[in-house]
């Protein structure tokens, strides 16, 4: 025991002189070992520190992103919590997509129609708002805005039409020139200019488009300056004095009231102004202060007062895109908690759409009916053949059971507007259509002036369901086209679809909607996806962009908040692709 405990004071003694700095002094070498030896302890310990720190910044990072997404899955939830998810998520577009080469092939004869329209126009009508093919001039039924020109404008670019597209942004950019003293409508400057330019925007960003929308908007702006914000629907572009037709009796109509909230809303979203989105919002509101239970608004409102008057209920000309706004500022501003109320207003029309239906005999053909007061009129626009394509756009956003039901009507409609086509002797489509027991339906007013709501549905309905029957249909509409409306100097309405006697006008929309509508009919549902883009009344798309700002109903002369920016934006470029 003795020699062990000596043992162990001895080796104590020993250790505790590799302590004593005195020790290293009188040896340099394991003096230099200890410094090397520190120093290499202390850089592991900063690398792990400094690796657990990045670490956490990392694990901070997805917890953001995690949350982000919550949110997101949040926004895209309907009124009863279902997901809604994208709208053509559950369609043939989820899956890798085979151009078919039919499909090739008739949107290259679309295509080939189109280079026939624009090179028409620009040999006969250049600058011009529309080209008359018979006498093969110009006629400025716009005020000389270049309607065909600017309408056309994304035509071109999602067509590929490269050299076409940069002549006329030349024309717009060095010639263009809104300070016209003329008494513009509203509602058709804003859908075909405003809404033209956004979308050349939107597609190409070149900001000289994005300058020419600001343009004639601040000089459309002082028509809603009413006692409720209720625009009215004349405005002299150079003076800024409003009022409203004199056939209307002094009111304002509702279709080109409640149909400039996609363009002004998304020209604020590009500018970071308010002023344009506060303008069109503070209408919505005041219409919804009297909503109705149906959600049927008469066609024409008064300005002072903010209510409807006693008119017809339609979803045909004067009423139409009202409603198809209402669902499109939702899918415009990407289905958020912000636009909410629109969504609800415009399942509540859908009610009232509801009480609207008829069937004919003996083919039960669906229709949707006029309402005069308590009386329903057996009578139908081809204008609101653009119903079945909103059904199905809306359909999405509905649960199960109410989402079948709405796309059902859709097919339903689409059915009967393309009857209206297939009826006549051209196989072209009368303006409207009356409905009598035993005979299913006759054209009424008989003109045909190149619309494009027949096919804007079949292109929703094939690009939301993957049924190529609508494809069919809407090529057998085009062949109708090239067969009776083709000139060797552009396209033509006819006067009679029942004779075949051709008018002397193409119209601006024939370029911007008719024929993109086809050619989208028969490209990739990538091409301009509809979870990406949202359509205008005159078929130009503008991009989806959140919106959680909430309802704006401001005064429009408070202080813009910052600029807002635009996602997934392409620069130049084709857009879409397999």
């Amino acid at each position: 025991m003795a020699r062990s405990r000596s043992s162990s004071s001895s080796s104590c003694s020993s250790a505790w002189r590799y302590c004593n700095p005195a020790y290293y002094l009188k040896r340099p070498k394991r003096l230099a070992l200890l410094l090397i030896v520190f120093v290499s302890a202390t850089l592991v310990v900063w690398d792990r520190q400094t690796l657990v720190s990045e670490h956490e910044v990392e694990v901070s990072k997805l917890s953001e992103e995690v949350t982000r997404l919550q949110n997101m899955l949040e926004d895209l939830k309907d009124n009863n919590g279902n997901a809604i998810g994208k709208i053509e998520g559950n369609t043939h577009s989820r899956n890798k997509f085979v151009d078919d080469p039919i499909d090739i092939q008739r949107r290259e004869k679309v295509k080939e129609a189109m280079i026939h329209a624009w090179s028409s126009y620009e040999k006969y009508a250049w600058g011009q708002d529309e080209l008359q093919p018979q006498t093969k001039n110009g006629v400025n039924s716009f005020g000389g805005l270049g309607a065909t020109m600017i309408d056309a404008l994304d035509t071109l670019y999602i067509m590929g039409l490269d050299e076409q597209f940069q002549k006329a942004r030349e024309w717009v950019a060095n010639t263009l020139d809104f300070n016209k003293d003329y008494d513009a409508s509203v509602f058709e400057t804003t859908i075909r200019v405003v809404g033209g330019l956004l979308s050349a925007y939107d597609l190409s960003n070149d900001k000289v488009f994005l300058e020419k929308a600001r343009d004639i908007a601040d000089r459309l702006l002082p028509a809603w300056n009413t006692p409720t914000g209720i625009p009215y629907n004349i405005i002299n572009l150079a003076h800024g004095n409003a009022h409203n037709p004199s056939w209307t009796g002094g009111e304002s109509i509702l279709a080109d009231s409640g149909t400039e909230q996609l363009e002004f809303i998304a020209l604020s979203q590009r500018t970071g102004e308010l002023k344009y989105q506060q303008k069109v919002e503070r209408t919505i509101a005041e219409i919804s202060k009297t909503f109705p239970d149906d959600g049927l608004i008469p066609i024409y409102i008064n300005p002072e007062r903010g209510t409807g008057s006693y008119s017809v209920i339609t979803f045909g000309a004067m009423g139409d895109s009202f409603y198809e706004y209402l669902l499109k500022v939702w899918i415009q501003g990407n289905k958020t908690a912000a636009v909410k109320h629109y969504r609800e207003m415009w399942e509540t029309s859908m009610k009232g759409l509801l009480t609207l239906v008829k069937r004919t005999t003996p083919s039960s053909f669906a229709y949707i009916c006029e309402k005069n007061g308590h009386s329903l009129a057996d009578k139908m626009d081809e204008l609101a053949c653009f119903a079945p394509g909103m059904l199905a756009l809306g359909s999405f956003g509905y649960g199960p059971g109410e989402s079948e039901k709405f796309l059902s009507l859709a097919e339903e409609l689409a059915w009967t507007c393309y009857n209206f086509y297939q009826s006549t002797p051209t196989k072209l489509a009368g303006e409207n259509y009356f409905f009598h027991a035993g005979e299913d339906m006759t054209v009424g007013t008989s003109w045909n002036i190149l619309r494009p709501e027949t096919v804007e549905s079949l292109f929703y309905l094939w690009r939301l369901t993957g049924n190529k029957t609508y494809q069919e249909w809407g090529w057998n509409i085009f062949q109708a086209f090239e067969k009776n409306s083709r000139t060797e100097s552009g396209y033509v309405g006819l006067k009679d679809v029942n004779t075949g006697v051709k008018d002397n006008m193409m119209q601006s929309f024939f370029l911007a909607e008719t024929l993109k509508y086809l050619y989208l009919l028969f490209s990739p549902p990538s091409v301009i996806s509809l979870d990406e883009w949202v359509f205008n009344t005159e078929a130009h798309p503008l991009r989806i962009v959140s919106r959680n700002d909430g309802p704006n109903f401001k005064k429009s002369d408070e202080e813009p908040k910052s600029k807002i920016r635009i996602r997934n934006r392409k620069a130049g470029g084709r857009l879409g692709g397999d």
